[in-house]
Parts: C-alpha cells; sequence; structure tokens
C-alpha cells in the first residue's frame, strides 16, 4: 500500500476497505474518465482500463459507476499495461450535480475529495449567488469549501479586501485566498495547504485562471490554457474532462472542466448548511409547513422586513430551494408541472398579443 499513498490513499479510504475483496482483487484510483474507458493509477504509474461486464450491467444509474478519484477494485493483465474494474471502495465523499438541460439526471464530478476550491476571478466572473450554488453542492458532499479569487493583480488590497468582506457578509468562516497567476502572489500560501494525503479539486468556469494555477503549483506548463474571449468575455474549455494529478508533496489534485450551469440536485443539507440563517429562523415561523414566500408569521420574511437578511440572499435561498424541491418530484410530477407552466405562458402571451 505503500505507492498508493502517492496518489491520496489514507486512513478513511482504509477504512472502507473490504479485506475479502482485497484478497481476490489489487487497488487502484480512478485518474480520469472518458465514456466507457478509463485511465487508473496503482501508484507506479497511470494504466488504461475497462470496467466489467458484471459491475456495468448491475449497475442502476451513472452514480454506481467508477468516477474521478475513486478507489477501485481491479485485475491487471499484460504485464500491468490493461486493468478491468471490478466495483468501487465506498466513497468517503462525493462532489455531484444536476446534469445540464432539463433532464434530472446526476453527473458526477469527483469522488473521495477533502477540499474543494472555488477559482472565481476578480474582473469579471465574481458572483456572490453562483458562489452559493457552489457552497450547497458542496457542503451537501461535506467537502470542506476554500474559495480562491484569481486575477488579483487587477486591482488594488483596498479592492481585494472589500470583495472578500462582501463575500464573508453573506458566506461568513469561509477561507479565501486572492492569488494571482501572473506576478505569483500567494501561489505559495495555496501550495502550503496542499497537505499530503488529502485530495483536492478544481471548481470555478471557463477563464478564471485554474489550469494556469496548476501550472503554477506544478511549476511548469504541462497544461495548455486559452485566453479569455475579448468578445464575450468567457473563457474556453482548456480542460476538457476531469483528471487526477498527483504532486510532489503527496496531495493530489482534481481539474476539472468549466461549468457554465450549475444545477443542484437533492442538496437539503447542503442548502440548511449553506443558509444556515435561513435554517434557524424557520424554526420560528408560525407554520411548520411555511414556504416562506407569503405567510403571515414568517420568521424569514420577518427578517428581510428588520434588515437582517438581504433580499438577495433571499431570492437566491428561494430559488435553489424551488429547483431542489422540483428535481425531488416523481417523473410524472415533474412532467405535470413543466406542462401546467408551458400553457401558462401561452395563455400569457395569448393576452399579450389581442
Amino acid at each position: 500500500m505503500t505507492n498508493l499513498k502517492n496518489i491520496g490513499y489514507n486512513n478513511d479510504i482504509e477504512n472502507q476497505i473490504d479485506a475479502d475483496t482485497l484478497k481476490e482483487h489489487e487497488i487502484a484510483r480512478v485518474v480520469s474518465v472518458n465514456r466507457n474507458k478509463y485511465v487508473i493509477n496503482n501508484g507506479n504509474g497511470n494504466i488504461l482500463a475497462e470496467a466489467s461486464g458484471s459491475l456495468v450491467h448491475t449497475s442502476k444509474s451513472a452514480i454506481d459507476l467508477p468516477t474521478t478519484g475513486d478507489w477501485v477494485y481491479v485485475d491487471f493483465y499484460d504485464n500491468n499495461s490493461f486493468a478491468i474494474i471490478h466495483s468501487v471502495v465506498p466513497r468517503v465523499t462525493l462532489l455531484k450535480r444536476k446534469t445540464a438541460g432539463r433532464d434530472v439526471n446526476i453527473q458526477l464530478i469527483a469522488a473521495n475529495l477533502d477540499v474543494a476550491f472555488i477559482v472565481q476571478s476578480v474582473d469579471y466572473n465574481l458572483n456572490i449567488k453562483r458562489l452559493e450554488r457552489y457552497l450547497v453542492m458542496i457542503n451537501e458532499s461535506k467537502i470542506r469549501p476554500v474559495i480562491l479569487l484569481s486575477k488579483c493583480d487587477l486591482l488594488s488590497q483596498d479592492e481585494i479586501d472589500k470583495i472578500k468582506n462582501n463575500i464573508l457578509e453573506v458566506i461568513p468562516n469561509v477561507k479565501i485566498i486572492a492569488f494571482s497567476n501572473l506576478n505569483g502572489d500567494n501561489i505559495d500560501r495555496i501550495k502550503d495547504f496542499l497537505i499530503s494525503g488529502k485530495t483536492y479539486c478544481l471548481l470555478g468556469s471557463s477563464g478564471v485562471g485554474k489550469t494556469t494555477l496548476l501550472n503554477s503549483i506544478l511549476g511548469n506548463e504541462k497544461y495548455e490554457t486559452q485566453a479569455v474571449s475579448k468578445k464575450e468575455n468567457k473563457g474556453k474549455h482548456t480542460t476538457t474532462r476531469r483528471e487526477l494529478i498527483p504532486l510532489e508533496n503527496g496531495s493530489v489534485l482534481i481539474d476539472t472542466p468549466g461549468m457554465r450551469e450549475l444545477g443542484n440536485l437533492s442538496v437539503d443539507e447542503g442548502l440548511e448548511e449553506t443558509f444556515t440563517e435561513m435554517s434557524e429562523l424557520s424554526t420560528q415561523c408560525k407554520f411548520s409547513n411555511c414556504a416562506h414566500i407569503t405567510e403571515k408569521g414568517c420568521a424569514i420574511l420577518d427578517a428581510i422586513e428588520n434588515n437582517e437578511i438581504t433580499q438577495e440572499r433571499y431570492d437566491n435561498y428561494i430559488k435553489i430551494k424551488k429547483e431542489n424541491d422540483f428535481n425531488k418530484m416523481p417523473v410524472y410530477k415533474r412532467k405535470a408541472k413543466n406542462k401546467s407552466l408551458s400553457k401558462t405562458v401561452k395563455s400569457s402571451k395569448k393576452r399579450k398579443y389581442k
């Protein structure tokens, strides 16, 4: 197991290992996934792999199949040049989101993470509502969030401090590090944050500097970067798939493609953890089933009136909560709700053009 420590093997993972299964198979970690093909690492290097027929056929959904960061039971063949994945070691943590679009399906981002770095640039990308969405997803997975503010060379220290304070007013107690890939400010602070045996991931939209930060941490230009589009002020997707990268100090970093759509699915605990003041106030509402929309005696609405909660934070909370409630509905209820909404929109358009 010694070599496995180079790719993040620790006591938490060891506690998940089944001794009987280990007698029949070996342990490896998933580095990347490309459709039904995998790259795994056994501590000695990367190896191509496929899932066994049994694993594929017994999987009820994508959540049952390996994803980047997973530990898996495997058999090696052809002098360790190829492997078959037989099953997934129970995950310590799993970061996931709703797939883009109307379909309510789960997309796995990465498994067995200790810390999620949310990278936001201070020039155009910073959006506190979006940060809240990331935090709901991360807190639901019981992963520690850390906010990294990129491109801080573009602003003065006073401006950066103001941005930090604005974030902390809404999201207290979160760790924030402002850095610059251009002049190297605070890159060493981020490196010092990376602890041997721990697994980290980089999250954020395209163009915020995730891949450049990765190169800064590695100390070379191993991964390709592309400039932000001046026309649309949007970054191009340099990273095309999730990839696990072992670092020299024994920690592991998972790079992820940019996310332009961030939907959450079944995130009750994440909502409660992210919007703690809403959860606390909801216990003081007059009605136990209060929806916090128009009800009299709603403690949350009273708090808005008394300027204890901002309208913007409340609006984002309600929006995410409604999405979460909708996504948890059975398929037939979601279809009925969509059909009813479609009729309402059509009726509204008819009245408008009469």
